[in-house]
């Protein structure tokens, strides 16, 4: 096509063809990075919906792919669950058995409750995957698993405090599973109705189950937060 001259002060001058502009290309990602993000979009969407309701289509509409890449990484909905829920539960577990520091058995409760309730807050996508029923089970468990292993860690702190008062040991396992049972339901309350904060829900919870009923404490504290 040729060009238009153009007169300017009585001069004929030939008009210059604006330069062609290059088409904009996108970031490609890594595998890693591709796998990294689907995980991503598959637990919030798992929390959001539940393991039934979730779809390929979404995840894959949500990280703008493909259905076969979600299938290349994960081989199906099953696989990239069993990952989110693998992932949640060394994550709680690990809070948890890190936050384990104290030598004295109320302060270990009080620790151990702070643990449970700070994940809640911090990584609640992340519980709520935990404790929606679901009818697969990944290759670690799911949220019942996690509170079967700190149960096992606080039924060996009970057994020597037992022991030691000339208690009989062999109750420390009844009395770990409802310790723990009995923080762990209070979390999945508490995960919708945040009140009152985390502290206050850690040391009612240390009151009842350290003082029992018939000791209750008026205004309980923590020792670990200087409530005390």
């Amino acid at each position: 096509m040729a060009e238009t001259p153009h007169v300017e002060g009585g001069k004929r001058r030939r008009s210059v063809p604006a330069p062609a502009t290059k088409p904009t290309s996108r970031v490609r990602m890594s595998a890693a990075q591709r796998r990294e993000q689907l995980i991503s979009i598959g637990r919030q969407i798992f929390a959001e919906r539940g393991f039934d309701a979730t779809s390929i289509e979404e995840v894959a509409s949500r990280a703008k792919v493909s259905k076969p890449v979600v299938y290349e990484h994960f081989g199906g909905k099953e696989g990239l669950y069993a990952v989110v829920v693998d992932r949640e539960v060394r994550s709680l577990l690990d809070r948890i058995t890190t936050a384990l520091t104290a030598g004295h058995p109320r302060e270990l409760l009080e620790q151990a409750a702070l643990a449970l309730l700070g994940y809640i807050e911090e990584e609640t996508s992340g519980f709520r995957v935990l404790v929606r029923e679901s009818p697969v089970l990944s290759a670690t468990g799911n949220f019942s698993s996690v509170m079967n292993d700190v149960a096992h860690q606080v039924e060996h702190i009970l057994g020597a405090e037992f022991s030691s008062r000339g208690y009989d040991p062999k109750l420390a396992e009844l009395y770990a599973q409802a310790l723990v049972g009995m923080v762990a339901l209070t979390g999945r309350w508490w995960l919708e109705v945040r009140k009152p904060r985390k502290e206050t829900v850690a040391a009612h919870l240390v009151n009842l189950s350290w003082n029992g009923l018939s000791h209750l404490e008026a205004k309980p504290g923590l020792i670990t937060a200087g409530g005390r």
